[in-house]
């Protein structure tokens, strides 16, 4: 089986074409994306197995999630099908400044917001499997959700399985208060916590240097690491990216400056190439996979990634921007 199992809701995501407003569109480009999925993708290509679990309906846009998580390489055999239900949906409204880019949300009573517990068979999912990921986007799309990310990581953790929670924190599913009293009771059984300096204040109230708000996950959760990315928001456009772990000691990831083409996915991007680089190296590794992933997600649309190995490992020896031939 995988080596990493994630667990989460992908979407479909209608994006107007040529920076148009949603009032003028007359058309949409059409991607895939969702958090864990978006992990579970960007870890395939990097080559480690990956596993991913969701509840999708059986009809047309089900089947099509399905067969673009496959087409990265990614397993698919623990998907829960549903006679009926719906893919939710959002849409990307991309900006330029001085407008930025805003997203509606379509989810709503989507199939995989109606997982409960006992449905997915954990002790095949992971069987083999070295590490389990979630976001806490799950757990905000139903109180069943929620309670099928407890029931996950109790199983991931029986079976010897290490544990990796990205924070995620999404305005417009929860509240911080809502989300500070569901996370506390599950990052307490976590291995890996990766956040950013806006979800730490926002849900924790963690307002100081970045070295001392992942000092102080610690303290109060007792992860083995605690990851956070720092993001610079120049412009619509351009941007900045690096990152900082902590564990037995701080680790500091390299600066980007970055062109920016599309913003979404660039965490899930991060976390993609930090679990590479931790499980097949270090923490220093993971930091330096997970920076390049992000910067290098952001200059491409979709929130999946497309990057292999091989060109991952390039743009960690330096900067060329001559035309590659």
């Amino acid at each position: 089986m995988a080596e990493v199992v994630t667990m989460g809701e992908a979407m479909l995501r209608l994006s107007p074409l040529g920076y148009r407003r949603l009032e003028q569109a007359d058309r949409f480009e059409i991607n895939v994306g969702g958090s864990e999925l978006n992990v579970a993708a960007g870890i395939s290509r990097l080559g480690l197995s990956s596993s991913w679990i969701s509840k999708l309906p059986n009809n047309p846009l089900g089947r099509m999630v399905a067969n673009k998580t496959r087409e990265h390489g990614v397993d698919t055999s623990q998907i829960v099908w549903a006679n009926e239900g719906r893919v939710g949906i959002y849409y990307l409204e991309l900006g330029s400044a001085p407008r930025a880019s805003s997203v509606i949300y379509d989810r709503g009573s989507s199939t995989a917001s109606e997982l409960t517990p006992g449905e997915v068979n954990w002790q095949m999912a992971f069987k083999g499997a070295k590490l389990f990921h979630v976001s806490g986007i799950t757990p905000a799309l139903s109180k069943g959700c929620a309670e099928v990310v407890g029931e996950s990581i109790r199983e991931a953790k029986n079976q010897g399985c290490r544990v990796s929670f990205d924070i995620n924190y999404r305005a417009k599913l929860w509240s911080g208060e809502e989300a500070r009293r569901c996370l506390s009771k599950l990052l307490g059984e976590v291995d890996i916590i990766i956040t950013t300096q806006f979800d730490a204040e926002e849900i924790f109230g963690l307002k100081d240097s970045y070295e001392e708000v992942a000092r102080k996950l610690k303290e109060m959760f007792n992860p083995s690491v605690v990851v956070i990315t720092l993001r610079e928001v120049k412009t619509v456009l351009t941007g900045g990216w690096r990152s900082i772990a902590l564990a037995d000691k701080l680790y500091t990831g390299k600066s980007y400056d970055i062109e920016i083409i599309d913003r979404v996915g660039a965490g899930d991007a991060y976390t993609a190439g930090f679990l590479y680089g931790y499980l097949s190296g270090d923490i220093e590794k993971g930091i330096s996979f997970g920076d390049v992933m992000a910067a290098l997600q952001q200059t491409i649309p979709g929130d999946l990634s497309w990057f292999s190995l091989k060109e991952v490992e390039k743009h960690l020896g330096g900067k060329d921007f001559r035309i590659q031939r």
